[in-house]
């Protein structure tokens, strides 16, 4: 079973090192060959001469892009990579900073081989970020599910068979939201592991509260229909609740509720298939370590 382990970073090279390291490390009393991608978004800080180290890896690939593309897309870029110049059988997606945790990895591989064809994600039981964070992250959940419909509570962090990977390709939602692409594509038929978020190698994370409020409507705009029909049955009941009363207060969540579609839309238009299809052009060039 070949398996290609799936890994954007911006400048975090001494996370990525430890991260490598510790994959390295736990995959080495499991029966698969296991090689590394990482997806270098333009970095402005130089890698390290001899970064990395191996003996259980079979290799290691530096994309280098020539353009910041951000994490997602970097991640898309990635996937669309491998499916197009890669011999494999499985993607294991997975953050450089340490908190995907590469001792989970050896749960995907045994939940992967009891249902061969159907993708693993990590469900995210705990999280060892800030209370405000956390915070945020139930807000999140909470306006996923009413106004979409779906419970989403993994990330990247996950391992798809080379039959989802050539729908996720194909898929543009992937270039917006890789999770909410994979739960468009495989509907309810995926299995799931536990995940524990770990701690940060190294740093604090360089997402902003603006970027979290993006990301958690890239999220949300993948299912813009979805959302647009909710809106509309709760706004006709909701109006005609209120209809005998109308003032500017009961009036509010009107505006708030076209506010959010409206901005829900407006994401949506992230979902661009031709950069999408266009996105390896960003290549500069390939390290093979």
């Amino acid at each position: 079973m070949k398996v290609k382990i799936l890994i954007p970073i911006y400048n975090d090279w001494n996370s990525v090192k430890r991260l490598v390291d510790n994959i390295d490390k736990v995959i080495n009393n499991i029966n698969c060959d296991f090689s590394i991608i990482i997806v270098n978004d333009a970095s402005t800080q130089k890698k390290p001469e001899n970064c990395f180290n191996f003996k259980n890896l079979k290799s290691i690939k530096i994309i280098n892009m020539l353009k910041n593309r951000g994490h997602g897309r970097c991640n898309a870029a990635g996937l669309k990579y491998i499916y197009e110049n890669e011999d494999f059988d499985y993607v294991l997606p997975m953050d450089g900073d340490g908190e995907d945790r590469p001792e989970e990895i050896i749960q995907f591989v045994e939940k992967i081989k009891t249902d061969p064809e159907i993708p693993v994600v990590g469900k995210r039981i705990k999280r060892s970020e800030s209370n405000l964070f956390k915070f945020c992250y139930v807000v999140h959940k909470i306006l996923t599910f009413i106004f979409t419909g779906k419970s989403i509570k993994f990330g990247h962090f996950s391992c798809i068979p080379k039959s989802i990977v050539k729908e996720m390709v194909n898929e543009k939602a992937t270039w917006n939201c890789y999770s909410a692409s994979l739960v468009k594509i495989t509907k309810e038929k995926r299995n799931s592991i536990p995940s524990i978020r770990g701690k940060r190698y190294f740093d604090l994370s360089k997402m902003s509260f603006y970027n979290l409020i993006i990301h958690s409507f890239s999220i949300i705009s993948v299912f813009k229909y979805n959302v647009l029909i909710r809106s509309i049955l709760f706004l006709t009941i909701y109006f005609f609740l209120i209809y005998p009363n109308l003032s500017f207060v009961t009036l509010i969540p009107l505006f708030f509720i076209i506010l959010f579609n409206a901005i829900v839309f407006k994401i949506s238009s992230r979902e661009n298939y031709n950069e999408y299809e266009n996105s390896l052009k960003n290549i500069s060039n390939i390290d093979n370590l």
